[in-house]
């Protein structure tokens, strides 16, 4: 069976899934392709929101810990993880069937099946009962990536797991391993620890977070150390063995680590190598990222690839603004994924959040930055939430008083930087920010202060 269409769009996560409607809402006859049973790819199945909520649940347990200090005594807590996975995956369950919902309201057709391109505007589909090729004058690639594996660590779903199994464990392991210190790392390592799990971190790199400015993952390891989290830098992991990890740490000594459960999480891998691309005639890079212009444009016209089967950084959002990108140019609008700054997030305890240039990173590009920081343990409403690790940090040119990044490590910081991140994409400078009068109290008063900070004008902290 053969029909056609104006618009295919493969692999329904938060780049596809956008990029779908949008087109529906710009009238474009358009048919979305997943494998899996529910739409919302990674991020919302086995990934961003279910990590999320677990990452929910050990917070709200570190909260009632906490409670007694303020004269709150709650006894007996337990927790019952099974209750806990199901809550889970209701919230899943819940965004998933919404996703579906606003694809059908904007007339997008759902096929669920696998598909594999047969040539570049040619695509053929395997469904559980049928299999039909599909005749499209534009295709966006929105495969997503899957999990690295590493010699000595097969994956096995039960004891050498990827994060989807982290995410689904129906008890809390006793001893947890986590190999690679990155975002998904760090984040598993802090739920599991708080929920009481004897957690290790081996991480390959000289620092957890490879990449990420020291001063902000000095609080991380605080934490980690008052959380009883034991961490090695500049390590190996050799294999899974017996119910052990083997490693070698960075001194050269060789160790084991007992553990129920080992999570490998070194990084991802483009899903660019089962999907027929070789018959488009579409261009990767030399690790398989698919190759993209600003308009989401491979070198084939009509094919457009967007989310994490085009390159890091591999982020939900970005994703869905490429989809945005791609289903616009198809449709004839100036669109472009252009951004001055992408923020991010870490979900570790506290919160991780940056956007724009780092002080090292700007003097790079030839800047004359001035920074500004301001502690959470001068912020009122930090003190009142008992939560005031960490700081707000930020960055400016001192020739144009531009912003030039920001960086948060503390309570709230995912929500505290979109902030920061309309501040450089509409080109805001440390006056406008110092100038603008923040709620008092609130968490994001700590970025006003961080740019009068800079300005030499914070008022809450003394500055010599």
């Amino acid at each position: 069976m053969t029909r056609k269409t104006e618009v295919v769009v493969l692999g329904s996560g938060p780049g596809g899934y956008v990029a779908a409607v949008r087109l529906g809402q710009l009238g474009k006859e358009t048919i979305l392709i997943e494998k899996e049973d529910r739409l919302g790819g990674v991020c919302l199945n086995i990934g961003c929101i279910p990590s999320k909520a677990l990452i929910r649940v050990a917070k709200l347990k570190k909260q009632i810990d906490a409670a007694k200090q303020i004269g709150l005594e709650a006894s007996d807590v337990k927790i019952d993880f099974a209750k806990v996975q199901t809550w889970k995956q209701s919230v899943v369950d819940r965004l998933t069937s919404g996703v579906e919902y606003l694809c059908k309201a904007h007339n997008v057709t759902i096929i669920k099946g696998e598909g594999r391109f047969k040539g570049p505007h040619e695509i053929e589909v395997r469904t559980a009962s049928a299999t039909e090729t599909i005749e499209t004058e534009n295709m966006i690639i929105a495969t997503g990536s899957r999990p690295i594996e590493i010699p000595g660590f097969k994956f096995d779903g039960a004891h050498v797991i990827t994060a989807t199994e982290a995410l689904d464990m129906r008890e809390v392991p006793k001893n947890f391993v986590v190999i690679g210190g990155g975002v998904t790392g760090l984040e598993m390592a802090t739920v599991y620890a708080q929920l009481g799990s004897k957690v290790a971190v081996i991480e390959m790199l000289d620092q957890l977070l490879p990449g990420l400015d020291i001063e902000l993952v000095r609080i991380i390891e605080r934490t980690f150390r008052r959380l009883g989290v034991e961490y090695h830098v500049k390590s190996r992991a050799k294999e899974y063995r017996d119910g052990k990890v083997y490693a070698i740490l960075e001194d050269g000594k060789d160790v084991s680590f007992p553990c129920d459960r080992v999570l490998v999480t070194v990084g991802r891998r483009p899903n660019s190598d089962s999907i027929g691309l070789e018959k488009t005639g579409v261009k990767t890079d030399s690790h398989a990222w698919i190759l993209v212009n600003k308009k989401m444009q491979t070198n084939v016209p009509g094919i457009y690839a967007v989310g994490d089967v085009v390159g890091p950084p591999m982020l939900a959002h970005k994703a869905s603004k490429e989809g945005v990108v791609a289903a616009e140019v198809i449709a004839g609008m100036n669109s472009e994924a252009d951004f001055r700054g992408i923020a991010w997030a870490i979900f570790t305890d506290p919160e991780i959040s940056s956007v724009g240039l780092t002080e090292a990173q700007a003097k790079e590009k030839g800047y004359d930055p001035i920074v500004g920081k301001f502690p959470f343990t001068a912020l009122g409403r930090a003190v009142i939430a008992g939560e005031t690790e960490g700081f707000v940090k930020i960055i400016g040119d001192k020739n144009s008083d531009l912003v030039l990044g920001v960086q948060v490590v503390g309570p709230e910081a995912s929500d505290l930087i979109s902030e920061a991140a309309l501040a450089i994409e509409m080109g805001a400078t440390l006056e406008d920010i110092g100038f603008t009068i923040h709620p008092h109290p609130t968490f994001s008063e700590g970025v006003m202060e961080a740019a009068q900070a800079a300005k030499r004008k914070a008022i809450n902290i003394l500055q010599k």
